[in-house]
This record gives C-alpha cells, sequence and structure tokens, in this order.
C-alpha cells in the first residue's frame, strides 16, 4: 500500500520549533516565521543546546544580520509560493519588498551577494518543486497549476519547467502515472 501526505511547511517548522523551546523550558514569543523572542535570559548553554536539538532538522541559530535577512527572503519566497492564502497575483518584487519592509533592489543585492544566486532564480526553483509536488499529489491541471503559481499561461510555466528538469510537465506527468500503474 502507499498513501500521499501533505504537509504545512510552516506548520511543521513551528512546532518543531515549539516543542525545542518547550523541552528546554525557555519563555519565548514566536515573532514571525522562524523569528523568536526570548523572556528572559538564555545562558549559552542552554542556546547551544537549542541549536543542537534543532541540527536534528536541519535548522540552526542564525546570529549574523545579513543572513538573518536572507533566510527572511527564502521564508517568504517559500510562504508567498506555497500557501494558497496569499495573493501571490502580486508581482513577486513587490510582495518581497513590502513583506520585508525593504527596497527589492537592496534585496535582490544582498540575496545575490550571499547565495549566489538571484532571488528570481530562487522562485522558479521553488515554483517548479511545488508544480512537481501539484502534478503528482493533487488533480490540477496544468491549466490551473498556472494560474496558481502566478504564471502568465502554460507555456510560459512548461518552457520554465523544461528549462529547470529538463523534460516538460507533460512528460513529467506521464512518468508519474506510469511509475504508479507499476506499483
Amino acid at each position: 500500500m502507499k498513501i500521499f501526505i501533505t504537509f504545512d511547511f510552516t506548520a511543521l517548522c513551528n512546532k518543531v520549533l515549539e516543542e525545542k523551546l518547550c523541552d528546554l523550558d525557555i519563555k519565548y514569543k514566536m515573532l514571525s516565521f522562524g523569528e523568536v523572542e526570548f523572556l528572559e535570559k538564555i545562558s549559552k548553554e542552554k542556546l547551544t543546546h537549542l541549536n543542537n536539538s534543532l541540527k536534528e532538522y536541519s535548522c540552526s541559530i542564525i546570529e549574523n544580520e545579513k543572513i538573518i535577512l536572507v533566510q527572511k527572503i527564502k521564508d517568504t519566497i517559500i510562504d508567498m509560493v506555497y500557501n494558497n492564502d496569499n495573493d501571490i497575483h502580486v508581482k513577486s518584487s513587490v510582495y518581497l519588498s513590502e513583506k520585508l519592509n525593504q527596497s527589492y533592489g537592496y534585496l535582490s543585492n544582498l540575496f545575490s551577494e550571499v547565495t549566489f544566486t538571484s532571488i528570481e532564480n530562487y522562485i522558479i526553483l521553488h515554483k517548479i518543486e511545488y508544480t512537481k509536488q501539484l502534478i503528482t499529489n493533487s488533480n490540477l491541471t496544468l491549466t490551473e497549476i498556472a494560474y496558481k503559481l502566478n504564471y502568465s499561461s502554460v507555456a510560459h510555466l512548461s518552457t520554465q519547467f523544461k528549462n529547470t528538469t529538463g523534460i516538460t510537465p507533460s512528460a513529467f506527468q506521464r512518468i508519474i502515472t506510469k511509475r504508479r500503474t507499476l506499483k
């Protein structure tokens, strides 16, 4: 038997973080995704223990201001791409600028400086990953997926999909369908 599992990335990460903070009896307030304010002074040992326990989940505490902002950019992009609650029909540059209260030029330059890739490329990679998830785990058509991810057309989605993966979304759908029939 095979099952498919869907998950809310934000809720999952918040749950892990809350459990680890509670395990260490740290009083805290969640400010935004991945941002926590301690409500009392935390010992270096507790902070080290928290960081080590988060590493089990490929998470870590960031202290460098530039890296913190780049992580916020990444988190905002992931939220923009994966969460349906957002008005995704706003240009990503406007969305990021408004959410992070910074000019897009500054965000773009910083992101490129730290990650050696562009914000646009990072967005495309996440949109294509989400497209693969939607093709695999939903009954949405390519037209519906293109609309959901704010593509101007299925052709635009198909071009980016092929440039990123080497195959068209239709070919990807056929591969997934064939795999399911073989199992």
